[in-house]
């Protein structure tokens, strides 16, 4: 959808205190979140048609958000 927020507070609210927490204690997930921040502002931009790359470039973005997505789910459970 245009303009919709895909953040990671906004995906997993009820992890909010626990994203807190890895950012503040785990490196690791600490630069997954910051990547996964920047694919998720660049899309927003994209869909703002501030940047307009090729479809092909955007798939890529998409399909890289969604791994770390999956990524940091699984470490937001414990399983990571």
């Amino acid at each position: 959808m245009f303009g919709e927020l895909h953040d990671l507070r906004h995906e997993f609210p009820e992890y909010n205190d626990r994203i807190h927490d890895l950012k503040m204690k785990d490196g690791h997930f600490k630069v997954l979140f910051d990547e996964y921040d920047e694919l998720a502002h660049e899309m927003l931009r994209i869909q703002q048609n501030i940047e307009t790359p090729s479809d092909k470039v955007v798939e890529g973005l998409k399909i890289r958000r969604l791994n770390l997505k999956d990524q940091l789910y699984a470490m937001l459970k414990g399983n990571g």
